[in-house]
C-alpha cells in the first residue's frame, strides 16, 4: 500500500546514522526508582515503582539494565533509588535528582534510563535538570519493539503505539548528540521545532497507519480462515521474556530461530509444522515474550502476535525456572493471558520448567518430585508442569507425550485390523491418525490401536467400518 509522505514526515522518518552506532555511543544510566515498601504512590504514574512488591529490587534493577542492553545501550552504571513517595514534578526528590546531577556530569552520561512510567511534565524536568535524555519504562520498551518488529502489522503497531508516545512528549529536546531527530525512535538529537506542525504530522500518519491496519486485519482473517481449513492443531509457547521460548522451540522442531540471552530477542511470530511421537501433525507457534508493566499502547501490537496463542489447541507455559523471580513472572504472564481473554487455569495450558540445566542438584530433584518425572510415572495426562532443559534435551519426551494427551483428551480411539496386502489402508492411517499401538500376527495381519481427530471420523469410519471404538483420550 503505497502513500506519498510530506517533507515533514520523511524528516521523522529518515535515519541519519545507524541506531545501534548511536546507542553504543550514548553513556547510559539506568536508574530503578522503586516505591519502599507500604510507601505511598500507587495511582501517580508510578509504572513500575509502584508495582511487583513480590520482586525483588535487584530483580528488577537487572531487567531494567537488560532492557537496556537489548538495544546495545552503553550502561556505565545502574542504581537503585528507594522512594517513600512519588514526586509530581520530577518523580525523584530533590535532593535525589541533584545527587544524580553530580553523578551524570562526572560519567558524562547522555541517556538515563528510569525504570517506570513517568508524566511528559516529570520527563521534561528531569531532562532540563539533569542536561541529559531521560526515557522511561514505556519509552524503553517501544524502542526495542521498533528495532525488532519486522513483520507488516507488527511494524505498524510498533510505530502507531510510538507515535502515540511521542505524540504528547514534543516540547522536550536535548543536544548533546547534535543532529536531527531520526524516525520516531528516542536515540536522535535534538528533536523537532515546529510542535504543533510535527503533532498535527503525527496524527496525521497514525489515522493513515490505523487505516492499513484495517486492511491487514481483513488479510489475515482471510489467512485464518484458510489455516482452519488445514486439520493441524497448533500448539502455542507463551511466557516472560527470555525464558527460552526459542530455544524450547527450536529443540521441538529443529529450526533455528534466532534465541539469544537476551530480552525481547523475538519479537514477531514464528510457526513450523512437526510431528509428534505417534505420527500426529501440529503446527508449533514461537510468539514474543511478556513482560511486567507491558506498556498500554503495546497491548493491542500483542493481540495481534498473539493471535496463535489465542486460538491455540494447547498452550506451553515456558517458565524460566533458573530465575529468581520465576513466580512473579509467571503472575505476570498470567496477568498478560487474562486480558487477552485467555483463562489461566484452561484444560489447554501446559506449565514447562525450562532451564533445568541452569539448577543445582538439589534444585533439580526438588522440582522433579514436584512434577512426578523422578518417580518415573507414566502419567501423560498429567495437570503436573514438566521439567525440560531445552539446551540438553532433558525431559522433551515427557513435554511431547504431554502434549499428544492433551490434543488426544477428546478424540476418539479405536482398534483396527488389516490384512498384510492392504498396504493403502495402513498408509492412510498413518497419514490421517495417531498410531498408539501396533501389532503383527503370525500370519500378517496388523492390529493397531489408532486415535483420530473429531473432523477426520467420519470419512475414518467410512474406510474402516469394522473398526472397535476404544474410548476418548487413549
Amino acid at each position: 500500500m503505497s502513500e506519498t509522505l510530506t517533507s515533514g514526515e520523511a524528516r521523522l522518518q529518515a535515519q541519519a546514522a545507524p541506531e545501534g552506532e548511536i546507542a553504543a555511543a550514548t553513556h547510559t544510566l539506568v536508574i530503578g526508582p522503586y516505591l519502599a515498601r507500604g510507601a505511598s504512590g500507587a495511582g501517580q504514574g508510578g509504572g513500575q515503582g509502584a508495582a511487583a512488591p513480590s520482586r525483588s529490587v535487584e530483580a528488577r534493577l537487572d531487567e531494567a539494565t537488560g532492557l537496556a542492553a537489548a538495544i546495545e545501550l552503553d550502561v556505565v552504571e545502574s542504581l537503585a533509588v528507594s522512594l517513600p513517595r512519588i514526586r509530581p514534578s520530577t518523580y525523584l526528590g530533590k535532593g535525589r535528582v541533584e545527587e544524580i546531577a553530580g553523578l551524570i556530569r562526572a560519567r558524562e552520561i547522555g541517556l538515563v534510563v528510569m525504570d517506570c512510567a513517568l508524566s511528559p511534565v516529570q520527563q521534561r524536568n528531569l531532562e532540563k535538570a539533569w542536561g541529559a535524555k531521560v526515557i522511561d519504562r514505556t519509552g524503553l520498551i517501544l524502542e526495542i519493539f521498533g528495532r525488532r518488529a519486522s513483520t507488516r502489522e507488527g511494524t505498524l503497531q510498533v510505530e502507531h503505539a510510538h507515535l502515540a508516545y511521542q505524540k504528547s512528549r514534543l516540547v522536550r529536546s536535548w543536544t548533546h548528540l547534535e543532529r536531527q531527530r531520526g524516525g520516531f525512535g528516542f536515540l536522535g538529537g535534538p528533536g523537532e521545532t515546529q510542535i504543533e506542525a510535527d503533532r498535527r504530522m503525527i496524527q496525521e500518519r497514525m489515522t493513515r497507519i490505523e487505516r492499513d491496519l484495517d486492511a491487514v486485519v481483513r488479510t489475515r482473517g482471510l489467512h485464518r480462515q484458510s489455516r482452519a481449513r488445514v486439520p493441524y492443531p497448533i500448539v502455542a509457547l507463551v511466557g516472560y521474556t527470555n525464558a527460552g521460548k526459542s530455544s524450547l522451540f527450536n529443540a521441538l522442531t529443529r529450526a533455528e530461530v534466532t534465541a539469544k540471552d537476551m530480552l525481547f530477542a523475538t519479537l514477531d511470530p514464528t510457526a513450523r509444522a512437526t510431528k509428534l511421537p505417534h505420527g500426529e501433525t501440529v503446527i508449533l507457534s514461537d510468539t514474543v515474550g511478556f513482560i511486567s508493566d507491558l506498556p498500554t499502547p503495546l497491548i493491542a501490537a500483542f493481540r495481534a502476535t498473539l493471535e496463535d496463542a489465542i486460538e491455540a489447541d494447547v498452550l506451553l507455559h515456558v517458565r524460566d525456572v533458573s530465575h529468581v523471580d520465576s513466580e512473579a513472572q509467571a503472575e505476570d504472564v498470567g496477568e498478560v493471558l487474562r486480558e487477552l481473554g485467555i483463562e489461566t487455569t484452561a484444560d489447554r495450558i501446559i506449565e514447562v520448567w525450562n532451564k533445568a540445566d541452569l539448577l543445582d542438584d538439589d534444585e533439580r530433584m526438588r522440582l522433579l518430585n514436584l512434577s512426578g518425572q523422578a518417580k518415573a510415572r507414566n502419567d501423560r495426562d498429567s495437570a503436573a508442569p514438566v521439567l525440560v532443559s531445552a539446551v540438553t534435551g532433558e525431559g522433551l519426551a515427557a513435554l511431547t507425550a504431554r502434549i499428544e494427551a492433551r490434543i488426544g483428551r477428546n478424540r476418539a480411539s479405536f482398534a483396527v485390523a488389516l490384512p498384510p496386502e492392504d498396504g493403502a489402508a495402513l498408509n492412510w492411517l498413518y497419514e490421517n491418525a495417531e498410531i498408539l499401538d501396533r501389532r503383527s500376527e503370525a500370519d500378517g495381519t496388523l492390529h493397531l490401536a489408532v486415535r483420530i481427530a473429531p473432523e477426520k471420523e467420519p470419512r475414518f469410519l467410512n474406510r474402516f467400518a469394522a473398526a472397535r471404538r476404544l474410548g476418548r483420550g487413549g
